[in-house]
C-alpha cells in the first residue's frame, strides 16, 4: 500500500488564499446592492440667447444635451461627443466652446449664445447671411458651429487674413465643402463689417 502525499504547503496557500479573495468580492457586491446610487436633478438657471431658463436637470446632462432636449434649440448639432468635431460649438461669454465637453450644471451665470440667438428678429445675422450667398452651405450640419466660431473670430479681429480664417475654424470640421466657400463666406462677412 503506497502512501498519499500530502500537497505542497504553497499549494496550499494558493487555495487558502483563493477562497479568502472570493469572499470579501461577494460581501461587497451586496453591499453595493444595499447601498444604491440615486443622482438627484439639480435646479439651474441658464441664460440663454438672452433669455432666462430655469431647469431641473441632472447634474450629469452636458450643455448640448440640454440645448438639445430640454429647449429644444437643435440648431447645436451632436456628432462625436468628444469636443473633436466642433458641430456642437455654441458661444459662452463669446468664446466658442464645445458643448459636448461641459456639464450644464457648470454654466450658471455665462451668457451662451446658439445660432439661433443669432438672427433678429427673423432677419439672418449678417455673417449668415454671407454663407448663404457665399455657397458656404452643403449639408449644414456643421454650419451653426462654424457661423458662431466665425462670428467669435470677427468679434475679436474685426479684419482677419485668410490664414487668421483657416486656423480659427480649424478645430470645426466640414465633410461636404471643402473650407473654400467658408473662408470667401467669413472674409466676405469681415469686409462689410459684419
Amino acid at each position: 500500500m503506497q502512501a498519499r502525499r500530502k500537497p505542497a504547503p504553497q499549494k496550499q496557500a494558493t487555495r487558502a488564499t483563493k477562497r479568502i479573495s472570493k469572499q470579501p468580492a461577494k460581501r461587497t457586491a451586496k453591499q453595493a446592492l444595499k447601498k444604491a446610487i440615486t443622482i438627484e436633478k439639480k435646479r439651474v438657471t441658464l441664460h440663454i440667447n438672452k433669455e432666462d431658463y430655469e431647469l431641473f436637470i441632472y447634474p450629469h446632462r452636458t450643455l448640448g444635451e440640454v440645448l438639445r432636449d430640454e429647449l429644444h434649440l437643435t440648431g447645436t448639432k451632436q456628432s462625436c461627443n468628444e469636443g473633436a468635431c466642433g458641430t456642437c460649438t455654441v458661444l459662452l461669454d463669446g468664446a466658442p466652446v464645445r458643448s459636448c465637453l461641459l456639464l450644464a450644471v457648470d454654466v450658471e451665470g455665462k451668457e451662451i449664445t446658439t445660432i439661433e440667438g443669432l438672427a433678429d428678429n427673423g432677419k439672418l445675422h449678417p455673417i449668415q447671411e454671407a454663407f448663404v450667398e457665399h455657397y458656404a452651405i452643403q449639408c449644414g450640419f456643421c454650419t451653426p458651429g462654424m457661423i458662431l466660431t466665425a462670428k467669435a473670430l470677427l468679434d475679436k479681429n474685426p479684419h482677419p487674413t485668410e490664414e487668421e480664417i483657416r486656423n480659427a475654424i480649424s478645430g470645426n470640421i466640414c465633410r461636404c465643402t471643402g473650407y473654400s466657400k467658408i473662408v470667401e463666406a467669413i472674409k466676405a462677412a469681415s469686409e462689410r463689417g459684419r
